[in-house]
């Protein structure tokens, strides 16, 4: 039946846009779970929020743009650009106003319940608390403000991307009726949040309603007539020509100032603005009318993030994670060297501590028997402790090669920080291929020891950030195997000097042959099954979308192969189609930490693959990106990666099923307790530390007694 079924036609793929905005939907869910503690879905609310801004500043921008320049090529699903943008109008109008539902029918009266007020207007503050936000005004508020009349002499001003603003009408006392518009930008430098003065529980007034009930002392001159925030989103897609670009660094700073000032492609308001106002606001920053969303509520919601943060409220958030646990194989003071050598390592995080990641370039950084260190940076943290490693591995006299990609995106301003201070330190920085961002996640460190050069290796499925380390999960690999050795050698040959090597041993790059090799693997296990061999997929990732990939699933389906999908975000994918029917079946799993590691395992008749990579199956990983695909060859190792996947598919805490009319529905346990698998990995790496502590006081134990 599989052969008279076109599994390249329109119909059997999803939106790629579409799909995002229903992973933020899943995200929201979590915000209206009543079994979440309360603080925990003012956190997903936040995160729901955050995501639909960068959608906005690059999938609806970048939509926008094609039409603009007359691109008519449909997507995978068969849309034009303009048929998406019709459609992701309605679906975003909708999320806001489920969102804005979800906040002030569900966790404001929660918050109300528990003692905690968030007072959404100033007309609504007693008389004490009104006094104290005047005073508060005054002192705190008023010297940081800028406030901006427009006339002729004073044009409109220019309005930051994503910054939140207090628009007003006023005009002036003299007596003239002529209406003028000013506005005043709410300072991001000071907190949003401001406590008050309340006899029981805690109060809090949002800074946006301070600065409006105070916004007469800023237009002495004028009558305030109407004042109502707003808040714009721009475009902020960089569109570089790398070819024609001979400073890529200074090309990035350059466009990196256009993002504040991009097309305007989405204008906030709160419900019920004076008509004139938004007329006014609408019409100088020339945003279309399907582009406003009148707000129920405080605009921009990623003030909840801060307010998950603030101190005093345990007992409302999710205690049950743990802190990051040692790596067994891997205790702190351990030897890293001389550990790998023992075996390959294979590392969960946030389960399991990054720290022996960023001790391996520490270490490797002062032994004076380490000749050079290799590594790709994509994103770090703020402070990185590996950029410090790194500077002094190269004040200490060691070949030191970074490649810092600067396109990588919302963090190319970090990363130009960072290239200019390794480049200072005396590092070799390669700042990315041209025309390919470098998203793989390898570090090699190359060591002079009794038999020889050795080689040792770090991949990874995520960044080189200790902070997104915390809340992100990713598989960590570290191998001293020859063969591994000598492919990352070509790796960073390659990068360095464009010489793609003859032949690899273990290690599969995109945007060379990684597509290949994947479809190499599932058309394995398609004739497989067609053999009456056993056949088996199980694939875990960020995203689906390329379209090659998925119709050689669906083929393989087809055949009779179990495909078992593990996809955070968009999955272009159907489910349930003719000829496949349940061989095909995908979960999304929504927890406390981001699931953020490429997973992939082939059955191959009784001799199954195990591998995991940087990229997710989408066209800009496999095509446009150098990415890297490595085995997990050891048993031992195998076995710790076949119980992550089977987990995930246990959960029935916090999974979600595609289903086949493309929505994802929870799985109903019927009020009994599910399975969270996230918990369950939190558990295990308990119980593994403290049986290496158990181990570790035996050692110092028994010599004592000995003595």
């Amino acid at each position: 039946m599989g052969e008279t079924v076109d599994f390249s036609s329109a119909e059997y793929y999803t939106n790629r846009e579409l799909s995002w905005l229903l992973f933020d939907k899943r995200v929201l869910s979590e915000a209206q779970d009543t079994e979440i503690p309360l603080f925990e879905r003012l956190k997903f609310l936040s995160i729901s929020a955050s995501n639909l801004d960068e959608f906005f500043m690059v999938r609806v921008a970048s939509l926008k743009d094609m039409v603009n320049a007359g691109y008519h090529k449909k997507d995978i699903a068969g849309l034009t650009p303009r048929e998406q943008l019709a459609m992701l109008n309605q679906e975003t109008h909708a999320l806001v106003r489920e969102q804005y539902d979800t906040y002030n029918h569900s966790l404001l009266p929660r918050l109300e319940e528990n003692g905690m007020h968030l007072i959404g207007r100033h007309e609504d503050l007693t008389e004490i608390q009104a006094e104290y936000v005047d005073r508060y005004f005054e002192d705190n508020v008023y010297p940081v403000l800028t406030p901006m009349a427009v006339d002729s002499s004073r044009p409109f001003p220019l309005i930051r991307n994503k910054s939140l603003n207090i628009g007003a009408l006023v005009k002036k006392k003299s007596g003239e009726d002529e209406l003028e518009f000013a506005t005043v930008q709410v300072p991001s430098v000071l907190s949003r949040i401001v406590p008050l003065p309340i006899e029981e529980g805690k109060a809090f007034l949002l800074l946006e309603e301070v600065i409006e009930r105070n916004i007469h002392k800023l237009f002495l001159n004028y009558d305030i007539v109407c004042a109502y925030p707003f808040r714009i989103m721009r475009n902020a897609d960089l569109s570089i020509e790398e070819e024609e670009t001979a400073d890529l660094l200074k090309e990035i700073e350059k466009q990196l100032k256009k993002r504040q000032w991009g097309q305007a492609i989405r204008l906030e308001v709160e419900a019920g603005m004076d008509a004139r106002l938004l007329k006014i606001i609408q019409d100088e920053l020339h945003i279309g009318e399907e582009d406003i969303y009148p707000i129920d509520g405080p605009l921009d919601m990623t003030f909840l993030m801060k307010m998950y943060g603030m101190n005093g409220f345990d007992e409302w958030k999710e205690r049950r994670y743990a802190q990051p646990q040692i790596v067994p194989e891997l205790p702190e003071n351990a030897d890293i060297f001389a550990a790998i050598r023992e075996g390959d390592v294979l590392m969960y995080h946030p389960y399991q501590t990054f720290e022996p990641v960023v001790r391996f370039i520490r270490q490797a950084a002062k032994d004076p028997d380490v000749l050079a260190i290799k590594q790709t940076l994509y994103r770090v943290s703020g402070n990185s402790p590996i950029i410090a490693a790194l500077e002094q591995a190269a004040d200490n006299g060691k070949q030191v090669s970074v490649l810092v990609e600067l396109k990588a995106r919302f963090d190319e301003e970090n990363n130009i920080v960072w290239a200019r201070r390794l480049e200072k330190a005396g590092c070799h920085v390669i700042y990315g291929l041209l025309g390919l961002k470098t998203h793989s996640k390898i570090t090699l460190v190359v060591r002079r020891e009794e038999n020889g050069i050795r080689r040792y290796v770090h991949l990874g499925t995520g960044n080189y950030n200790d902070s997104t380390a915390k809340l992100y999960t990713d598989i960590g690999l570290l191998t001293c195997a020859e063969i591994i050795g000598e492919d990352a050698t070509a790796v960073f040959n390659m990068l360095s000097g464009y010489s793609e090597p003859r032949s690899w041993n273990r290690l599969s790059l995109a945007p060379l042959w990684l597509k290949d090799r994947f479809l190499y693997l599932i058309a394995r296990e398609k004739e497989n099954a067609m053999q009456g061999r056993n056949a088996h997929i199980i694939a875990k990732m960020n995203a689906l979308c390329d379209k090659d990939i998925i119709q050689a699933l669906y083929e393989a389906g087809a055949a009779g192969v179990k495909i078992e999908l593990i996809i955070r975000g968009i999955c272009c994918l159907k489910v349930g189609l003719p000829g496949i029917g349940e061989n095909i079946s995908v979960r999304s799993l929504v927890g406390n930490y981001l699931e953020h590691a490429r997973i992939f395992y082939f059955e191959n008749d009784g001799r199954p693959e195990y591998y995991c990579a940087s990229a997710d199956w989408m066209p800009r990983n496999l095509e446009r990106r150098v990415e890297i695909l490595f085995p997990i060859e050891k048993p031992a190792l195998q076995d710790k990666i076949m119980r992550i996947l089977q987990y995930q598919l246990q959960d029935t805490a916090k999974a979600h099923i595609l289903l086949s009319d493309g929505t994802y529905r929870k799985i109903d346990r019927q009020g009994k307790a599910g399975f969270n698998s996230q918990l369950a990995f939190c558990e295990e790496a308990k119980l593994a530390a403290k049986k290496q502590e158990e181990v570790a006081d035996k050692r110092v134990f028994i010599p004592e007694m000995r003595h």
